[in-house]
């Protein structure tokens, strides 16, 4: 089975729930929408992230959800708490580091760079729905709701 991450037209898919094997780092800095699904299996799904300058996750809980977020490019502030008037932890965040959310955890990240911050996340299980490209945070709240 030959894949590749980027289709023909420059486009990325959603892979899952098939194997699949990609260059992570190139599917994340080719990626310009807020939100595209990359893999959604049964259990865990990979989301590709692209955070403008100055922008935000935006606050959320997850209440049966672990999350990982990596960041490949950029600089960011993670905000965690258990309420979301209280985000008592907060780390400087900037490309290599990963940040871990527990289910249940009131977070955020926010881009404090000159570039977009250019991310990816892990979800268990799957939060999105399975093919999901959300151009901008306004699309993905509003889908939300």
């Amino acid at each position: 089975m030959n894949r590749n991450n980027i289709c023909p037209n420059g486009d990325i898919t959603d892979y899952g729930p098939e194997p699949f094997v990609t260059n992570i780092n190139s599917a994340v800095m080719r990626n310009n929408n807020y939100r595209r699904a990359l893999w959604t299996g049964k259990h865990l799904q990979l989301t590709l992230m692209s955070i403008p300058i100055g922008g935000e996750i935006g606050l959320e809980i997850h209440p049966d959800t672990d999350q990982f977020i990596r960041i490949e490019n950029g600089y960011g502030l993670a905000m965690m708490g258990s309420d979301k008037n209280n985000m008592n932890y907060q780390r400087p965040i900037r490309s290599g580091f990963s940040v871990f959310v527990p289910a249940g955890t009131w977070h955020n990240i926010l881009n404090t760079g000159r570039t977009p911050l250019k991310i990816y996340t892990v979800y268990a299980p799957p939060h999105h729905p399975h093919g999901t490209v959300q151009a901008t945070k306004a699309i993905a709240d509003a889908e939300e709701h």
